[in-house]
């Protein structure tokens, strides 16, 4: 996504809309294919059928694909975080244990993303901030 607006032509319901939006012009055009041709597809499914009741199924049919896309998203980390948990525990119990006193030896070239936490700590930070 870009800082500034440009505006983009597209056609939707067999109407031309202007938008001025942040995003490229090439994904507006996708979303606004994705709307004419949800709408489209309702229109065939319900026969004749009033433009705007047409837009608010359309809508509600995408509203619907959002949340079950969401749904399986948080299935797939709620799995992906029970497999780290189970992973963490095996390398706990194969590890020799870490004493609070003593400092691990890093490479100079290795990357720290904090000292202080351990992978399973920051992999749950990271899948937690999507």
């Amino acid at each position: 996504m870009t800082s500034e607006k440009s505006s983009v032509t597209v056609r939707i319901a067999g109407e031309d809309h202007t938008i001025r939006a942040s995003a490229e012009p090439e994904y507006t055009r996708k979303c606004a294919k994705l709307v004419d041709d949800r709408i489209h597809d309702i229109r065939v499914a319900a026969g004749l059928i009033e433009g705007h009741k047409a837009a608010i199924l359309a809508a509600l049919s995408i509203a619907d694909e959002l949340f079950q896309a969401q749904d399986q998203r948080d299935r797939s980390v709620g799995e992906i975080m029970e497999r780290l948990d189970r992973l963490t525990a095996e390398l706990e119990g194969v590890l020799p244990p870490q004493y609070p006193d003593s400092e691990p030896q890093m490479p100079a070239s290795a990357t720290v993303v904090n000292s202080g936490e351990g992978v399973n700590t920051c992999l749950r930070k990271l899948l937690s901030n999507r």
